[in-house]
């Protein structure tokens, strides 16, 4: 599956920029999670597109309102004001909700499991160190697993050229999956 995909068109990241290397590698993640039957779960993005859309319309009014300084300055107060607040609750959203994650799902269809996951990943600067963090959705769900985490050198997964090898990061993460759901000792 993973090696017909990296035939056809492969991922290639530039080895010097690692935002480069963790966008791809977090890309590669979000497929592998996909395509164990975890569907996307947009709310939180769509959350945060609503309160910057909301933003840029404060922004928007408060340039472009009809009356000149003088005359609009409590109007201005009052757009400064709500543009600060829908800032803050959007810095608190990525600040207490988001953290590192990249990803939030829903359980799969069919499942036991009553709780989506929560994928985080974290590539310090000037570090090879990926670290890759799987968490349920809810931990304080009764069926909620533990979190697992993978930590390993980018370099493991890289050609020197910069072509990522599929086969060696997807068998990692199914990996990970695996020990996640509890299904790894059973193999």
């Amino acid at each position: 599956m993973a090696s017909s995909g990296a035939a056809k068109n492969p991922k290639k990241a530039n080895l010097v920029d690692h935002y480069s290397i963790k966008h791809l590698l977090d890309e590669s993640v979000t497929e592998v999670v996909k395509s164990q039957g975890y569907a996307e779960d947009v709310r939180l993005s769509n959350v945060r597109l609503l309160i910057g859309s909301i933003i840029i319309a404060i922004a928007l009014l408060a340039q472009f309102y009809p009356k000149k300084f003088p005359e609009n300055r409590d109007f201005l107060v009052t757009c400064i004001g709500l543009y600060v607040v829908f800032n803050g609750l959007l810095q608190c959203i990525s600040y207490t909700k988001e953290k590192n994650a990249f990803l939030f799902t829903y359980p799969p269809p069919g499942s036991f499991n009553s709780t989506g996951l929560i994928v985080s990943s974290k590539l310090p600067r000037f570090s090879d160190m990926y670290t890759l963090t799987i968490a349920s959705a809810d931990p304080k769900s009764i069926s909620a697993n533990k979190p697992v985490v993978l930590t390993k050198s980018v370099t493991k997964w890289f050609t020197k050229d910069g072509l990522l090898v599929e086969g060696l990061f997807w068998k990692d993460v199914e990996r990970l999956m695996d020990d996640y759901n509890g299904d790894r000792k059973n193999k």
